[in-house]
């Protein structure tokens, strides 16, 4: 990352609640064109929640989310061109189950895009090509494995031309095997400068894929750094134990 880096994603004094019990309180962060963001801590801390938010699928209670200095608020009828501008995967893939693979990746930029229909299939083709899918553009996601259909679910991202890709433990649900293949494909585009906000338990892969780390527990921001400084210096107590609680790559 460099000195001059465009702040594109900008959250202010993010306050979230369900019935009136906290999830999220008070998060500031801000991240940068090309930059790729990991989040981990504990289950239920909020990371899923505060990747919802960042899109508008949850409205938030008090704060500002803003995309290149736009508002990202659900309330506001321009919220769909900017969930345009902001991809989401979500660890249950999604994917239509009657339709093929093509159809499934195709689909959005063709009806909500508006988006030539033959020149959207060359690049759903091109895309899976490269993820080492195109003999499966025919198949419907039931034929799949967990990790074909993960990979799929990320191209089908991709092809609306997000300015932000926002990936929430998209290998929770999948077998160990499968693993590595999704996370080949989130590393390859990290090498290519995309901007991430990621969500993982995996400590190995963060470690490769970050730019920055952010621990977060309790619905705060705990501790951030680089991920050198993440793993092998954390400043909080609560951070140290937190990582005895894996096995990682170093």
């Amino acid at each position: 990352m460099s000195d001059n880096a465009k702040e594109i994603l900008k959250i202010e004094h993010l306050f979230k609640d369900y019935d009136n019990t906290p999830v999220l309180e008070d998060i500031d962060l801000t991240v940068n064109k090309g930059e790729v963001v990991v989040i981990v801590g504990p289950s239920g801390c909020g990371k899923s929640t505060f990747l919802r938010c960042l899109n508008g699928l949850e409205s938030i209670r008090e704060g500002r989310i803003t995309l290149d200095g736009e508002p990202v608020d659900p309330n506001n009828r321009s919220i769909y061109k900017i969930r345009e501008r902001i991809g989401m995967v979500f660890q249950s893939y999604d994917l239509f189950p009657h339709k093929t693979i093509l159809q499934n990746i195709t689909l959005s930029p063709v009806k909500v895009q508006k988006r030539d229909k033959k020149e959207t299939e060359k690049e759903a083709l091109e895309l899976l090509e490269r993820i080492g899918l195109s003999s499966h553009k025919d198949k419907y996601p039931r034929q799949l494995s967990g990790g074909q259909k993960q990979r799929v679910a990320i191209v089908r991202a991709l092809i609306m031309h997000p300015e932000v890709l926002l990936l929430d433990e998209i290998t929770a649900s999948l077998d160990p095997e499968m693993v590595r293949e999704v996370l080949d494909v989130v590393l390859s585009l990290a090498r290519e400068g995309r901007t991430m906000v990621i969500v993982t338990h995996e400590m190995g892969f963060a470690r490769a894929v970050a730019d920055r780390m952010i621990f977060m527990d309790g619905g705060h921001i705990v501790e951030e750094g680089s991920p050198d400084e993440f793993f092998d210096r954390p400043k909080s107590e609560r951070l140290r134990s937190f990582l005895k609680t894996f096995d990682y790559e170093g």
